[in-house]
This record gives C-alpha cells, sequence and structure tokens, in this order.
C-alpha cells in the first residue's frame, strides 16, 4: 500500500475507535492519538518530499500510486503529491490537531462527524484522478450539515441548509466540468497528470470545449473559495459553526476551492484560462475589496472574521488568476497563512464566546486585563490578518501583490493596485477591534471573573502561533517547495497561452 493511502487510513481507523469506544477519556485518546499521527505523517512527508527534491527527484509529482476503480470510464484511485499538496497536507493536519484540543468537550458523534470531514480534506489532496478528487470533495461537505446544523449556534438550521445547498449546487457544475473535460480529452483518462501531458492518447481540449467547460469548473470549486458574488453561504456557515468545525471551514475547507481552480481549470485549459481570466479577475477582485469593507461594519465577532476570510480567500483566487508563478506561488502560501491565522481567530473566539456568552464587539471590553493569554493570542492573529511584517500574512500578500504586478498591462496593474486597498481597510477593522475589545476601559462586571485559557486550548493556540511566525520568520524553504512545482504548471500554461493574451 501507497503510504499516502495513510492519510485515508488513519482517519478510518480513528472513526472505528470512536464507535467502540466508551466514556470521554476514551474518545480523547482516540482524537489526539489520531490527530497526533496525521501531524506526524504530514510532517515526515514534508521531510522526505524536501530530502527528495534536494536529492534531484524532479518528477512532477512524487510517490505515485494508481489502480482501476471503474474501467469503463478509467476512474483510479490514483494518488500523487507535490510542493502544493504536500503544503496543503501539512496544513490539514495542523489544524486537525488544533481542532480536536479546541473541541475538548464535544461528544462521540461530533467528533465522528468531525473525523470523516478530515478524511475527505486529506483525500482530496492527495488525489490525482480527477473523480477520486471530486469523491473525497463531497465526503468533505457532506459532514457540514450535521456539524453545524446539530452542534452550531444561532440560526444553524438556517445556515446549514444555505451552506449545503448552494455547494451542492457547486458540486453538480463540478460533475458536468469534470465529464466535459475528461470526454474533451479523448475519453481515455481522468488522471489529471496525464491529461495535461498527453499521455494515453489524450490530446489539449479543443479550445471551443475549454470555453464551455472551463466557466463552468472555475465556478464550481470557486463557490467553495468564496468567489464573489456566491460567498453569501460563508459568513452565515461560519457564525454558527461550533468552534473547530469554523476552523477546518475556513483554514482547510474553503482551500479546496482555490486548489481545484488551479489544479483542474486552469491547469487543463489553460487557453480558456488565459482568454477568460478577466472576468473572474474582476469577480475576485471585487469580493477581495467587499470583504474587506463589509468586515468594517461587523458586530460579531464571527461574521468579521467570516467576511475577512471572504477578502482573503478571493485574493488566493484572484493571484491565480494573474498567470504568473510568483503570484501563484503567493497564493498556495496565502491558503496556508490563511488557514493558520483563520483558524486562530476563530479559536479564540469561540473561547472567548464560551466564557462571556457573547460574540459582540459592542459589550466586550478590557480583556486583555482579565484574559492575558487569549488577548495576546487574539492581537497576533488580528496583526497577521493585517500582514504585519514577521508574520505568515505579509510573506502571502507580498509575494502575491509582487507577482500580479508582473503582468506589464494597465488592465492587471489597475486590478492589483484596487486589491491593495483591502490591506488598508484590514487595519481599520482589526486595529479598532483589538483596541476595543482588548484594550476598553469600560470592562463588564460580569466579564471580570472569567478565567484565561486551559492547558489544551493553550496548546492549540501555541501551535497556531508557532506555525504562523515560522512562516513569517523563515519562509524561504515552504516558498522554494511551493515554486518548484508552481513554475513548471506554469510553464505548461504559458505553452499554450504566449501566444494569446488579450491584454499584452
Amino acid at each position: 500500500m501507497n503510504f499516502l493511502s495513510l492519510f485515508v487510513l488513519i482517519p478510518l481507523l480513528m472513526m472505528l475507535g470512536l464507535w467502540l469506544s466508551k466514556g470521554t477519556k476514551g474518545i480523547r485518546a482516540v482524537m489526539v492519538v489520531g490527530s497526533s499521527a496525521l501531524l506526524a505523517l504530514a510532517i515526515a512527508l514534508t521531510v522526505k518530499f524536501l530530502t527528495d527534491r534536494a536529492g534531484g527527484n524532479t518528477a512532477e509529482m512524487l510517490y505515485t500510486a494508481a489502480f482501476d476503480w471503474f474501467s469503463p470510464l478509467h476512474i483510479q484511485y490514483s494518488v500523487g503529491v507535490d510542493g502544493i499538496s504536500v503544503a496543503m497536507l501539512l496544513l490539514s493536519g495542523v489544524i486537525v490537531f488544533t481542532g480536536t484540543f479546541v473541541s475538548w468537550e464535544m461528544p462521540k458523534e461530533y467528533f465522528l462527524w468531525f473525523t470523516l470531514l478530515s478524511m475527505g480534506v486529506f483525500g482530496f489532496f492527495i488525489s490525482v484522478d480527477m473523480f477520486m478528487m471530486f469523491m473525497f470533495y463531497e465526503i468533505a461537505l457532506i459532514p457540514m450539515y450535521l456539524l453545524i446544523g446539530v452542534w452550531g449556534t444561532g440560526p444553524k438550521e438556517y445556515a446549514a441548509m444555505k451552506l449545503t445547498l448552494m455547494l451542492m449546487g457547486a458540486s453538480a457544475f463540478l460533475m458536468c466540468g469534470i465529464f466535459g473535460i475528461f470526454y474533451g480529452a479523448g475519453g481515455q483518462t481522468m488522471n489529471i497528470m496525464d491529461i495535461a501531458n498527453h499521455v494515453n492518447g489524450a490530446h489539449l481540449i479543443a479550445l471551443g470545449q475549454q470555453y464551455i467547460w472551463f466557466p463552468i469548473t472555475f465556478v464550481g470549486f470557486g463557490v467553495l473559495g468564496a468567489l464573489f458574488p456566491f460567498h453569501t453561504w460563508s459568513p452565515d456557515g461560519h457564525s454558527s459553526a461550533p468552534t473547530a468545525v469554523s476552523m477546518l471551514h475556513a483554514g482547510v475547507l474553503m482551500k479546496l476551492g482555490g486548489y481545484g481552480c488551479f489544479r483542474i481549470a486552469i491547469f487543463l485549459m489553460p487557453q480558456a484560462a488565459n482568454e477568460l481570466s478577466w472576468i473572474f479577475l474582476i469577480l475576485a477582485g471585487t469580493g477581495v475589496v467587499y470583504g474587506a469593507l463589509s468586515a468594517c461594519v461587523q458586530t460579531d465577532l464571527k461574521y468579521l472574521n467570516a467576511y475577512s476570510s471572504v477578502s482573503h480567500c478571493g485574493m488566493v483566487l484572484f493571484a491565480i488568476l494573474m498567470l504568473t508563478t510568483t503570484a501563484s506561488t503567493g497564493a498556495v502560501i496565502q491558503m496556508l497563512s490563511h488557514g493558520l491565522m483563520t483558524a486562530l481567530f476563530f479559536a479564540i473566539i469561540g473561547m472567548i464566546y464560551h466564557r462571556t456568552g457573547t460574540r459582540d464587539i459592542r459589550q466586550l471590553n478590557g480583556l486583555m486585563r482579565i484574559i492575558p493569554f487569549l488577548g495576546v493570542g487574539f492581537a497576533i492573529a488580528g496583526l497577521a490578518n493585517l500582514g504585519l511584517p514577521g508574520l505568515s500574512g505579509f510573506v502571502a500578500e507580498m509575494t502575491i501583490f509582487v507577482g500580479s504586478f508582473q503582468n506589464a498591462d494597465t488592465f492587471h496593474r489597475v486590478l492589483t493596485i484596487l486589491a491593495t486597498t483591502s490591506i488598508v481597510v484590514a487595519a481599520v477593522y482589526i486595529l479598532r477591534m483589538i483596541g476595543k475589545i482588548l484594550y476598553g476601559v469600560n470592562v463588564n462586571p460580569e466579564h471580570a471573573k472569567i478565567h484565561d485559557a486551559h492547558w489544551e486550548e493553550r496548546l492549540a493556540i501555541i501551535v497556531l502561533i508557532f506555525c504562523i511566525a515560522g512562516i513569517g520568520l523563515a519562509p524561504s524553504w515552504i516558498s522554494h517547495m511551493i515554486e518548484g512545482s508552481v513554475g513548471p504548471m506554469m510553464q505548461h500554461i504559458g505553452h499554450f497561452t504566449s501566444q494569446c493574451n488579450p491584454f499584452l
């Protein structure tokens, strides 16, 4: 068995262990052991990948394995990783591990669905076959309905149903797009790399078909990536989801959208991506600014962070549509950065809500004196969000904007300048929120007796802060790992688009 399959097997064993376990200690033991194993496996994979690359292994996908699953449609169980998917697996491992400790008091049934969601995420990132990727995508989405609808807060039934309907609608687009690509490429393989490299008699999809399947596929994945104006499910879903589900939802699940847009829509249909990118650039750029402006007027902490996520995820789509190596590398770093900092934000917001009974910014004052550990973590999450140098947000955003500005035409550069305004807006809502919540003078007497973070909460916060600061202070290794895989993909795309850029 290929060792990448352990990313699917371990969650399956965790679900079996949870089903057999009796009592809180048993449930926690299964989750801690399982999530620790997944994180350790992701770290070991990263080290092995970097070692093999340094040793001269230049294959596009490493550790590949495949066997037939459904021969009539050439569907295979096909796995493999490059620098992009290794980075996403590492992010997923961190979020699942920290989410386990944030959910310390939740029941067995919650953890069963949480683990199934995790399995879908890990399976998606190791998949090389389009249908297998779609299957794991669906496995990741289905548990969200119950996790929000049963264990959420506020208008949870409405939020769960809205999220499910919109994402299932996007799935219908994806199914059409995947089979369109399959038959358009000759109907011989579902393997992404085989289609891209013209293996097994497949050919580049005809331009007329690319015009049809590219927007369908991009919108299908883009809905999950909070593409404007299809983002409206995200704030409602975030606000009602349990804390760890918000962490996994914003930290990892939304990254499936950007990853799929880049890996399938753009990589396999480069000509249509080049000629139609201006449409989606306008939508993504609008989402970047709209999300930041919307965050400014929110009074609920979760809604504020949710609209901030719309802005940051819009920046991922914005960057990959720029079709430059630097911008696309920045997009993947942004996925990592946003996943970590928004997970930290949602974790601390949930801890504050659990203690105070409110997420209303207007009712929270002077918490730094009462819960200093949570206050410091909250401030760090906010500063990473606005792109403070030394933290991951700065590295990601600067890479994106520098890469976007490499396009010499007026259209791309004007859009880039407009997108940078989101940084200024982010500074406004983040600093105002931190000043009000942590340093306000009118402390609510009912909040004066609340306690600071427990040990399991401190562990989750420390791990996330360590990762955020690690990327911000030493970004070279992760940047080189990602760029080593983005570069060949952009060369492939450039081979078909160098003659037909409508803006040059």
